[in-house]
């Protein structure tokens, strides 16, 4: 390899300043990512960017490290949103490596957990927010801070946001921030709702897109196992004792993360778990105790799990489909990171057969099955559920209140045990 080859796949030759890449180098940072080597350069001139990329190849990188420069040198704040507290606090660790060094603060923003260390880090005068939509417009509203001062927005994960139902606070938070501003954006997906935002919100945005919208992570290996809806955990049980490395599993509720964490405890596997009913404190401990290896397994809902960034995870389980087509993209980009081999195994009743096909419309990619479920099996449900074939009209959710509706881990509807009908939930997610 010639030096100048070498010189292109490295930091060097992408505008950074001489002080930051020496930061970056002392990081063991040698080479960027295909999202960071081309989105870095035009962020560091100031131009709004929409990065179409998926999780796991080093887009906090991407945006971070020309806000880092830009604050450094034009002054300003930074302000990052993020859905999750996982993710946030993910974000913060990042920067805070790169930005600390350069004399710049962080503040954490995020529900769930004490508001006196937020207000504290806010009165040290931060340059660098990262928060969550929900406990922004508190403290918004609060008049606990403005965001006059900010020149730089990021909108980190913006397809789960959405997704979340933030799109309120998202823009209300656009109102509040200067007109003059560098916005970047960096999503996974790209529907309908981010290309408004994109259109009344940016400035002749440049598109960088790594992968097309849907695209799952190369290097996973992925398989699909139909099986009796009854046998599911046996089987899990009998997949888990095939790998000896850390296994991220996802269930679609709180109350099936619970439900299988108690179950495979009693079984002797080293489990944690993650999801809306943990504290912030035990979702962390949780968390920690995957990354260091004293739990092999992690189970955990679609929304607690965006913020995961655990190296070498060896296995995703899907022991239930996902809510949407495209979070079946974000679970199985929590293996195979940094260019490693991975591996998805998504467990579908013979009901649910339709929501593979949608999966599999997205990937653009014919999923190779086992089939495990025995003939009796193969009738559709009466009520199928909502991930095989979409919403349901309200007749069927009357004659079958099914937990999944009682104990959805997002801001979803959620159904009233007194009344025959949908309430909107009151409950606040951050």
């Amino acid at each position: 390899m010639t030096e100048q080859t070498s010189k292109s796949l490295d930091f060097s030759n992408l505008g950074i300043a001489p002080k930051l890449l020496d930061i970056i180098g002392q990081l063991r940072f040698t080479t960027p990512t295909p999202i960071q080597r081309k989105s870095i350069p035009i962020a560091i001139e100031g131009k709004d960017l929409v990065g179409i990329a998926q999780t796991g190849t080093g887009k906090t990188m991407a945006f971070g490290i020309p806000m880092i420069q830009r604050l450094a040198s034009h002054g300003g704040k930074g302000l990052v949103l993020v859905p999750t507290r996982e993710l946030a606090l993910q974000v913060n660790e990042s920067l805070k490596n790169i930005g600390g060094k350069l004399g710049l603060r962080t503040a954490v923003l995020i529900g769930g957990a004490p508001k006196e260390p937020q207000l504290k880090a806010l009165a040290a005068r931060p340059h660098l927010i990262i928060a969550t939509p929900g406990r922004l417009i508190d403290y918004l509203q609060g008049r606990v801070l403005h965001l006059r001062d900010v020149k730089i927005l990021v909108l980190d994960e913006a397809d789960l946001m959405f997704d979340m139902g933030f799109i309120p606070q998202i823009t209300e938070i656009l109102k509040s921030v200067p007109a003059e501003r560098q916005t970047l954006l960096f999503s996974a997906t790209m529907p309908s709702a981010i290309m408004q935002i994109i259109a009344r919100h940016m400035k002749l945005p440049v598109s960088i897109e790594v992968a097309p919208s849907g695209t799952p992570v190369e290097n996973v290996t992925q398989e699909v196992v139909v099986i009796n809806r009854e046998d599911k955990f046996e089987q899990m049980k009998k997949t888990l004792a095939q790998y000896r490395g850390s296994v991220l599993v996802f269930a679609r509720t709180k109350h099936g993360v619970k439900n299988l964490a108690r179950k495979l405890k009693t079984q002797g596997f080293s489990v944690a778990e993650i999801h809306s009913g943990r504290s912030q404190n035990q979702r962390s401990s949780a968390l920690k105790g995957f990354k260091i290896g004293q739990h092999r397994i992690l189970i955990a809902t679609d929304i607690a799990a965006r913020g995961i960034d655990v190296q070498n995870i060896e296995l995703v389980l899907n022991f239930d489909l996902p809510e949407t087509s495209e979070d079946y993209v974000h679970r199985i980009g929590r293996t195979a990171r940094a260019g490693k081999n991975g591996q998805a195994i998504t467990f579908a009743s013979p009901s649910e057969i339709l929501a593979v096909r949608k999966i599999e419309q997205l990937i653009k990619k014919t999923l190779p099955k086992t089939h495990l479920a025995t003939a009796e099996s193969e009738a559709p449900e009466r009520y199928p559920r909502r991930s095989a074939q979409g919403p349901q009209p309200a007749r069927f959710n009357r004659q079958r209140r099914s937990p999944y509706r009682q104990h959805s881990d997002g801001p979803r509807n959620s159904f009233s045990r007194r009344k025959k009908k949908f309430q909107p939930s009151n409950k606040k997610y951050y």
